[in-house]
């Protein structure tokens, strides 16, 4: 518990070092990104929905950190190559400790959400209560996510760009800027909901708008998230003595 504290912590020192704002980045990055992606999607798309900077934030804030969490953990392991061959740490603590830190930096961001839903008038109702499951269900999707490719990177490190690739695509399968049943009249709207990420983010976004969750995509969200970090579990266990050789 003691070296995945420190880990966290170095890593968020780490992720805002160079920055004079520090963590208050966490809570202006994504409100900035909301008024420009309000203005691209919204004013000039002529969408009148005052609510809508919410229904944005919601889903960028819970895509940021599925992004930055599999990224920083996808190369955790190289990045701390010096310290794994010096001292014995248990390896699965360097990309654990970075999905964590980038949680805590979420949770806090989950702050400007809660601010911006209060002044365009976004009521909070019972149906809040389900926003937990929403948050669990992401740590546990970018943790497994973060496993597998952590395992990956160590021997094919293109997948780092790979990864930067597939990424852009998950986010445009995630909905965040549109609403899919008024862009999306072609009939490829169901493809979404093969995205677990989609899936989890229309989850919170019932609980911010107060509407009951639905239940397939908290049951396919959910079993993938488990199945994939099963995965990744799995194979970072079977691959990490040879990780040595590799980075």
């Amino acid at each position: 518990q003691f070296l995945l504290s420190e880990l966290v912590k170095k890593g968020i020192k780490l992720k805002y070092r160079r920055s004079y704002l520090g963590i208050l980045w966490s809570m202006l990055e994504p409100l900035l990104s909301m008024v420009v992606l309000t203005i691209v999607f919204g004013t000039l798309y002529g969408n009148t929905d005052k609510t809508f900077p919410v229904y944005i934030l919601s889903g960028r804030l819970l895509y940021s950190f599925y992004s930055s969490a599999t990224k920083a953990a996808l190369k955790s392991i190289r990045s701390n190559a010096a310290m794994i061959k010096k001292v014995y740490v248990p390896k699965y603590l360097y990309p654990l400790s970075t999905v964590i830190y980038n949680y805590i930096i979420f949770l806090i961001s989950l702050v400007v959400l809660a601010i911006v839903g209060v002044i365009l008038g976004v009521k909070p109702t019972i149906y809040l209560l389900q926003a937990p499951v929403a948050l669990i269900i992401i740590l546990i999707l970018s943790y497994g996510s973060g496993m597998f490719l952590a395992t990956i990177g160590v021997f094919f490190r293109d997948i780092e760009y790979l990864w930067s690739v597939a990424l852009m695509l998950i986010m445009y399968t995630c909905a965040i800027f549109y609403y899919p049943s008024k862009l999306l009249k072609s009939g490829w709207a169901c493809i979404l909901k093969f995205n677990p990420l989609y899936c989890t983010i229309q989850i919170f976004r019932s609980a911010i708008f107060g509407e009951p969750m639905y239940a397939p995509y908290v049951i396919y969200a959910a079993a993938f998230s488990v199945v994939i970090t099963i995965i990744g579990l799995v194979c970072f266990k079977k691959k990490q003595d040879n990780f040595i050789l590799y980075i």
